[in-house]
């Protein structure tokens, strides 16, 4: 074949290989797209970073992953057709886990800050959360007001946290709440901040040697994270957040995992917009 014709015909080979791939990479991409609408690692299973050890929350119970924000999700996901499979991790590393698309959501009852959406992106909040206050027995602090000057620990990247440095505490950070917890029983602590709820829980479960002394509401809300930019995932949460609302199953989890604690007058979960049975 003479030269100019083996050119032609390299040229047009290559045409049709760059015209076949152009179409095979369209056709995957949009049949991706259809049986995965939310952008999910697995089509139909939402991967959820969660923590294993704070209760009533999130925590792990006889291998399965539980608690109010974990049912919840699981819950939400059901309105939308999808399972959840939970993955236990570390608080301080979930936001940048989500970030990264390592978990598709992020289920922890993670508090809303402005420095966090800088991480993640939010849901509207499905809950309120108090920071909470335990000492070891025979402590005499009583108030947040009184942890000047003392050692208070904190697990780190949390809200409670936040509050620490923003107080100027200088708190003790640690990975996890048993690490806190067990900063208290070693008389290493003077003070733990903590989520309300899991505060009380651990001061009742200790059998008197942790106390929880005062709480304080915490302003920000809570919500799941998703990745930043996949809003169609942060819309079908917010459409199924809303939906577990409607049908009461956000006010039975709530008597469940916290039957003693009140609701404040003006908080809405989600949107607002549907009313809680």
């Amino acid at each position: 074949m003479p030269l100019i014709q083996r050119s032609v015909a390299a040229a047009t080979v290559a045409l049709v290989s760059l015209s076949l791939a152009a179409c095979a990479g369209g056709s995957s991409g949009s049949q991706a797209s259809a049986d995965n609408p939310y952008d999910l690692q697995q089509p139909g299973t939402l991967r959820a970073g969660t923590l294993t050890d704070a209760p009533p929350n999130v925590f792990l119970k006889d291998g399965t992953f539980t608690g109010f924000d974990n049912d919840l999700l699981t819950a939400v996901a059901a309105k939308l057709g999808l399972k959840v499979e939970f993955v236990g991790t570390e608080f301080s590393s979930l936001l940048a886990q989500v970030k990264t698309r390592k978990f598709d959501v992020g289920s922890s009852s993670i508090s809303i800050t402005e420095a966090r959406k800088k991480t993640v992106d939010f849901t509207n909040a499905y809950d309120f959360g108090f920071l909470g206050l335990d000492v070891p027995k025979g402590s005499s602090i009583t108030s947040f007001d009184q942890l000047a000057g003392k050692r208070v620990v904190v697990v780190q990247g949390t809200v409670q946290d936040d509050y620490a440095t923003r107080e100027k505490l200088d708190p003790v950070r640690v990975p996890d709440y048993n690490a806190a917890l067990n900063q208290l029983r070693a008389g290493t602590a003077d003070a733990w901040i903590t989520p309300a709820e899991i505060g009380e829980k651990t001061a009742g479960d200790s059998g008197g040697r942790v106390l929880a002394v005062a709480k304080q509401l915490d302003p920000g809300g809570i919500a799941y994270a998703v990745a930043p930019g996949n809003d169609t995932l942060r819309a079908a949460l917010d459409k199924g957040i809303d939906a577990v609302v409607a049908d009461g199953t956000w006010a039975k989890l709530q008597k469940q995992y916290y039957p003693s604690r009140e609701i404040p007058a003006d908080f809405k979960p989600g949107s607002g917009a549907a009313a809680a049975e």
